[in-house]
């Protein structure tokens, strides 16, 4: 029988607790692993995804404009290793201390594709002198064995990240969204992808059309039951050119207000393992492509408001976790 007895401040007391933070951060994380700061640099593989191509439905994810999302989508397309000397000198100024980095294979579903194809891709990336490791986008109905078989190959070698885009456990919701797959998927590749010798995180996006907060808190529970390794946590967001955006406009869609997502993601941490890394806390776009709501362009601020609700609390991540 699973315990709802909440933690006490001395049940569970990880290092990132006595490091004085109140949720297991990704910057933390990459931290312990690699004894140093550690960034992403986004590489564009030219991936497309079979929601789009037509393979289980067409016009991609309601929401998606990957140019949105991907800084390397919105960059004349170098090969591999270019971009990633595109990324660094762009970067160089913002993250000064910075010699290490993940290469990040974003945009579009980045297993989409045979193995002999991803293979290349994956060394180029691994070749560059300063990436110690590879995080890799995809959907979880886009794994065949032989890829997990890859990416455990990869594992092997050196950190990698799998980042599944589970997006909500509820079925209605992937099918608004026109995802092509239901949640039987994400729970397939799981089960699949467990014990294997790399990390996992997934993907949750919280104010979906038709969710309850409960609904919401339900996908809570299901990322601690399907014990991923990481998640990372969005709002839904509005940018220009998608379905959202003409439903947005008429009003059939709202967007969730700052003040009621902060508290929902709170709500939402409290649930999680403390072994969980919370890789993200909100999602935003480029200015040009965005549409609302606008106070998630401001993610620092999020981030304190967050900060500033776990503290009025008194509260951290797994207080109320069920095991």
């Amino acid at each position: 029988m699973q315990s709802t007895k909440p933690l006490t401040s001395t049940s569970f007391f990880p290092p990132w607790r006595q490091a004085g933070l109140r949720f297991y951060s990704y910057r933390f994380r990459l931290k312990e692993l690699f004894g140093t700061r550690v960034q992403k640099v986004s590489i564009d593989a030219g991936f497309t995804c079979p929601n789009v191509d037509g393979t289980v439905a067409k016009g991609g994810c309601t929401f998606c404009d990957n140019r949105s999302f991907s800084p390397s989508r919105r960059l004349p397309r170098a090969d591999i290793r270019g971009q990633i000397e595109q990324s660094l000198a762009r970067m160089r100024n913002r993250y000064t201390d910075c010699e290490k980095f993940i290469a990040y294979f974003q945009p579009a579903t980045n297993t989409y594709a045979p193995v002999e194809r991803l293979r290349p891709l994956y060394e180029q990336a691994l070749a560059h002198p300063q990436v110690v490791g590879l995080a890799v986008g995809t959907r979880p109905d886009c794994v065949p064995d032989d890829v997990i078989g890859l990416l455990n190959e990869f594992g092997e070698r050196t950190y990698v990240s799998v980042e599944y885009g589970m997006q909500t456990m509820h079925d209605r919701s992937l099918e608004w969204m026109n995802r092509g797959c239901g949640h039987d998927s994400m729970i397939d590749a799981m089960q699949r992808s467990q014990l294997r010798k790399f990390e996992i995180s997934a993907h949750a996006i919280l104010d979906l059309p038709g969710e309850s907060h409960a609904d919401m808190l339900a996908t809570a529970r299901e990322l601690a039951r399907l014990e991923v390794d990481g998640v990372k946590l969005h709002n839904l967001y509005c940018v220009k050119n998608t379905k959202l955006a003409d439903q947005v406009a008429t009003g059939e869609v709202k967007l969730m207000e700052q003040a009621d997502y902060v508290k929902t993601v709170v709500d939402f941490i409290e649930l999680l393992p403390p072994t969980m890394v919370i890789e993200r806390l909100s999602g935003d776009a480029p200015p040009d492509y965005f549409i609302g709501p606008k106070w998630c362009l401001n993610k620092g601020a999020v981030k304190r408001e967050i900060d500033a609700e776990m503290e009025r609390r008194d509260t951290w991540q797994g207080k109320f976790w069920e095991r």
